[in-house]
């Protein structure tokens, strides 16, 4: 067994990470995932990489919508009746991605996941 000290590191982040800087790391490496996808379009292997990362980020606004409609969630309504508009959009988007793909349909799920993550980042 080989030691990766990449593997090491995300290890330990995510052992001390919590709340928003958790979501704006999960977010920050989703866009990441799909920004990757993006600029490799042309490459073998496509498919592949892109069901994971719409799969990845999927999860990630599935955790979203089940925090934003749990009752003792401690945001305000109005921002969670956004959120959870948004996560629908989301949801649609990944959908139309996944029936008819195309790498510039990334750039929205791209920009609205860096900049919840940077929004997130920034109110720590």
């Amino acid at each position: 067994m080989s030691f990766n000290p990449i593997d090491a590191y995300q290890d330990i982040e995510k052992e001390t990470l919590t709340g928003r800087a958790l979501e704006a790391s999960v977010l920050f490496k989703s866009a990441g995932k799909l920004k990757q996808v993006q600029e490799s379009w042309d490459a073998g292997g496509r498919d592949e990489m892109l069901e994971d990362a719409l799969r990845y980020n999927q999860q990630i606004w599935s955790l979203f919508q089940a925090e934003l409609t749990d009752a003792t969630s401690e945001l305000p309504a109005d921002i969670r009746t956004n959120l959870l508009n948004l996560s629908v959009f989301v949801d649609k988007r990944t959908f139309e991605i996944m029936a008819y793909p195309s790498p510039e349909k990334l750039n929205i799920l791209i920009d609205i996941n860096q900049n919840i993550a940077a929004g997130l980042s920034s109110g720590q």
